[in-house]
C-alpha cells in the first residue's frame, strides 16, 4: 500500500516500508516541507508495530543532493534549530527499529547525513557520497561530523569532511561506510533483501542489542555494559530466548544455516 506524505512515498512491503524522497527535479534536495515529511513519514514507521524494517530511498536514481539551497538563498531554508527536528528532518530521532539506505546516485552534504543516520547502507558501484557542501559555506548541522567519524574513523572522515570530495561506491564499500555493494540500479533490491532479513530474526533481541550499540557510545564504559545486561534481561524475561533455544534443540539452525 502507497500513500503521499507530501514530497514523500510511503509504501508499505509486508514488515518494510519503503520511503522515498520525490523530488527528482532537484536530485531529491530537502527543503523545509520536505524535511517535515519525512520527519512524518519515520514516526509512522516507529508507531506501526506491524512493520519492522524501514528503506529510506531517492526517486529517479538519486538518494539526496543535500539541503534545497536554491531555497536557502531565498531566505526560506530547513529548520536550524537546537531542539526538535533535524534540518534534514529525522535526523535527531532514536528509533527503535532499523532503518537501510538504498542508495543510487548522490547521497553528499545532507543527502550524505541522511544516509549516516540510517543503521545500514545498500549502495550501487557507481554512487556518490561526499562533504559538497564544502564549497558553499554550508556547514555539517545534522549529524555528519559526529556519525561519519564514528562509522569510518577519524582519518578518512576528516579527508572527506575537509576536502568534501566525491567517494565512490566502490571506495565508500573499502572504508566501512557502505554495508552491502550491489550493480548500478539494484540498491533498492539489495536493500528489500536485506529488510526482509532482519524482518526474518526474533525482534526483541535485535532491537535490543541495536539500541545498545547506538547508545552506548554517550555512556562510562562499566554503565554501557550494565544498560546492555539490562537490555539483554528484558529480552529473556520476555520469553523470546526461550522460544529460540527450543527450536535450536529440535534441530533448527545447524551448521550456521539462517533458513530455519
Amino acid at each position: 500500500m502507497e500513500r503521499k506524505i507530501g514530497s514523500v512515498s510511503y509504501a508499505e512491503e509486508g514488515s518494510t516500508v519503503v520511503i522515498t524522497i520525490c523530488r527528482p527535479e532537484v536530485r531529491n534536495c530537502v527543503d523545509r516541507g520536505t524535511a517535515e515529511n519525512l520527519a512524518e513519514a519515520f514516526r509512522r514507521f516507529e508507531e506501526d508495530e506491524s512493520l519492522a524494517v524501514a528503506i529510506l530511498t531517492g526517486a529517479d536514481g538519486c538518494f539526496c543532493a543535500g539541503a534545497d539551497l536554491k531555497a536557502v538563498a531565498r531566505g526560506g531554508g530547513n529548520r536550524i534549530d537546537l531542539e526538535g527536528d533535524g534540518p534534514m528532518g529525522p535526523t535527531r530521532m532514536l528509533l527503535e527499529k532499523p532503518v537501510i539506505a538504498a542508495v543510487e546516485g548522490f547521497a553528499v552534504a545532507g543527502g550524505l547525513e541522511l544516509a549516516l543516520w540510517c543503521d545500514l547502507r545498500v549502495a550501487s558501484r557507481d554512487a556518490t557520497f561526499g562533504v559538497y557542501c564544502r564549497r558553499w559555506g554550508v556547514p555539517l548541522v545534522d549529524g555528519g561530523t559526529v556519525r561519519l567519524p564514528r562509522i569510518v574513523g577519524q582519518g578518512v572522515a576528516m579527508d572527506m569532511i575537509l576536502t568534501g570530495r566525491g567517494v565512490s561506491g566502490e571506495e565508500a564499500e573499502r572504508v566501512g561506510l557502505v554495508s552491502r555493494l550491489v550493480e548500478p540500479g539494484s540498491a533498492l533490491a539489495g536493500a528489500r533483501a536485506l529488510a526482509t532479513e532482519l524482518a526474518g530474526f526474533p525482534q526483541r533481541c535485535m532491537r535490543a542489542d541495536r539500541l545498545s550499540a547506538l547508545r552506548q557510545w554517550s555512556l562510562d564504559p562499566d554503565v554501557a555494559l550494565t544498560e546492555e545486561s539490562r537490555g539483554g534481561l528484558a529480552v529473556i524475561r520476555s520469553g523470546e530466548t526461550q522460544e529460540g533455544a527450543g527450536r535450536f534443540a529440535a534441530g533448527l539452525g545447524r551448521h550456521g544455516r539462517f533458513s530455519d
